[in-house]
């Protein structure tokens, strides 16, 4: 009926935007018709109607840009390569936040993002104003329609105009809350799990990260540093001061120093030898307590790095980004190293401050943003991101993902459970005075147990997140913690049934000596949590529980200090035993309800089925009567 309708001109307006599909039937054919609008040659078979015969026509729409994008993109393997190469900005943008390539057609694929609206210069305007006034002060110029009244409150004007308002110190009269505009620099457009992470501090779809193959750090950026030649390269080795051993990167720092040793042999020889430049760049000291040496700190993080297996250090940085403490060092050996043609490698690491310190080092550096994205999320950075500009010449700073760490207990727990051991201030010591058969729990992760000791007192100091709860008590009653505490006043784990998710409960066995008891000498830490701080005069034995796999050392102590006022036996006070111990005592007197609703109904059943004759008779129910009755009493 539609084509009987339209004149050939307007069916050829209709068609224009469609492409046709030939079909052909097979079947015998009463007649055929010719379409006005399309070559003579192709013609349309019409099925049989006993009534009246119609062409069909196939139409299908022609392949857009977008679905030719969304293909080129799915036949891609993902990669995070990021944009160390120049040529991968060619055929998808590189999300300057994490890495990832970016892609604006499925929000179930991995680096997805809104491009954003062409805004106005004004669009902000009275936007995220509110009246200082309450609606039932208003005065009676306003309620009379003199809205433009220009008004004297106090001696100060209220002026009609934004610019006005805004452009004299007489807009805290008028509106409240506009923040003073900055300095115009154009925000980068980055991916959505960015855009999540910088304004929500959380991942904004975590099973679209899952479809990301894991990262290849010896075949992505292990291979380019160890590279024989190419531009000189600079190593920024970056390790979280209040988990040294935890974050410090014994793979990559033990290649780099094995690439050196080649490579200046090489040199030597007279032949090309690229030999990288290895900075160890400490984060995080803020954290750290502001009476600390920064001497002796120094050399307590080269000892321990030796030992970890960077025997090739050019320097020693110690460094805090939020607040630029050491930071312009740093930036002057990077640009001495690096060159006008250099590479600078970050590397650690997850959450261990380098996205932090490359937007701090841009800053000393002169540039009005940061690009990079910073959360207190482990594994912020997907993909390898090349930042050009910020060092002077053609010198390129590269942002790599963080390495994954199994032994760290910090990766086995949940967002809500990393809440809780994340370190965000100064760190505060707590110190028990404890004797041999009495340990100390830090959450429901890690124990200390002093099994045997030389001497009368042991000092134990804690070092680690203010928000997990502690108890020192008998050795003995340890598996009765285990069973009832952990998951609940002990946490993390959040919850009874994450304690066996986290792996088996094991014991190590260490033998530690001191030389004075007024300071600590040696630490116990375990990897992403924490440590002990052990402070005695002569020798103990000491037994440390923690979960399978966890990584714990013994080591020189880090912070000899303690405090000077000793911790309780029993549970610290925390909000969160405090919780435990509340739903504890409301669920025993539900408990105690409901026992104390059923004897009374049994005690009635009981009295009701026997006759005081038949009780004063049967010597059986009166002995236990009376037993029943004298259990009772003591409860």
């Amino acid at each position: 009926m539609i084509v009987r309708k339209l004149s050939p001109s307007r069916l050829r307006k209709l068609l224009t935007p469609f492409s046709l599909t030939t079909y052909t039937y097979r079947g015998p054919v009463s007649n055929s018709l010719q379409s006005p609008t399309i070559d003579p040659s192709s013609t349309f078979s019409v099925s049989q109607n006993p009534t009246k015969t119609l062409p069909f026509f196939f139409l299908a729409k022609p392949f857009s840009s977008e679905t030719l994008k969304k293909q080129s993109f799915s036949n891609l393997p993902l990669s995070r390569d990021g944009n160390y190469e120049e040529a991968t900005e060619q055929a998808f943008p590189i999300c300057p936040g994490c890495g990832i390539q970016m892609q604006d057609f499925d929000p179930k694929q991995p680096g997805f993002f809104v491009q954003p609206s062409t805004k106005g210069p004004n669009y902000k305007k009275f936007k995220r104003m509110t009246p200082v006034s309450d609606e039932s002060e208003i005065t009676d110029s306003l309620k009379r329609g003199l809205a433009n009244e220009i008004m004297d409150v106090e001696g100060i004007e209220i002026l009609e105009t934004e610019d006005q308002v805004f452009g004299k110190m007489s807009c805290n009269v008028g509106y409240r809350g506009r923040p003073d505009e900055k300095d115009g620099s154009q925000k980068p457009v980055v991916c959505s799990r960015c855009h999540s992470l910088r304004y929500y501090a959380k991942v904004k779809d975590p099973g679209v990260e899952n479809l990301l193959p894991d990262f290849d750090f010896d075949h992505t950026v292990g291979r380019r540093l160890m590279s024989i030649g190419g531009a000189r390269t600079v190593v920024l080795l970056v390790v979280d001061a209040a988990d040294f051993d935890g974050s410090f990167p014994r793979k990559v720092a033990s290649s780099v120093s094995k690439t050196i040793d080649e490579n200046a042999r090489s040199w030597k020889e007279g032949k090309s030898g690229n030999i990288p430049r290895v900075l160890l760049v400490v984060t995080k000291i803020d954290l750290l307590p502001s009476s600390i040496s920064p001497t002796r700190l120094e050399y307590w993080v080269r000892t321990r790095a030796r030992e970890g297996g960077a025997g090739k250090i050019t320097s020693v940085h110690l460094v805090s980004a939020m607040r630029d403490w050491g930071v312009k060092t740093l930036v002057d050996d990077v640009v001495k190293f690096a060159g006008q043609r250099g590479n600078v490698w970050a590397v650690g690491v997850q959450n261990a401050g380098k996205s932090t310190l490359i937007n701090a080092i841009g800053k000393c550096l002169g540039m009005t943003a940061t690009h990079l994205t910073e959360a207190p999320v482990p594994g912020t950075t997907l993909g390898i991101v090349r930042m050009e500009g910020v060092l002077p010449g053609k010198a390129k700073l590269l942002d790599t993902p963080g390495l994954l760490h199994p032994h760290q207990i910090s990766t086995r727990l949940t967002m809500e459970e990393q809440k809780l051991i994340r370190i965000e201030k100064e760190l505060k010591p707590r110190t028990y005075r404890i004797k041999a058969g009495h340990s100390v729990h830090i959450g429901g992760l890690l124990r200390l147990d002093v099994e045997e000791s030389s001497v009368d007192s042991v000092y134990v100091t804690v070092w680690a997140s203010p928000l997990l709860p502690l108890h020192m008590g008998k050795t003995e009653n340890a598996c009765t913690m285990l069973e009832e505490h952990f998951g609940r006043q002990l946490q993390p784990p959040i919850g009874e049934g994450r304690v066996e998710e986290l792996g088996k409960w094991v014991k190590r066995e260490f033998r530690v000596s001191g030389d004075m008891w007024d300071s600590s000498s040696v630490d116990i830490a375990a990897a992403g949590l924490g440590w002990f701080a052990i402070g005695l005069k002569g020798e103990a034995q000491l037994g440390v529980w923690t979960y399978d796999g966890v990584d714990v050392i013994v080591r020189n102590a880090l912070l000899p200090q303690r405090s000077r006022d000793f911790e309780v036996a029993g549970f610290t006070v925390s909000e969160i035993v405090s919780k435990a111990d509340r739903a504890r005592s409301k669920k025993h007197r539900n408990e105690k309800k409901r026992k104390g609703s059923n004897s009374t109904e049994a005690s009635s059943s009981a009295s009701s089925s026997v006759s005081p004759a038949d009780a004063d008779s049967d010597p059986t129910y009166s002995a236990s009567s009376s037993n029943s009755s004298s259990c009772s009493m003591p409860s």
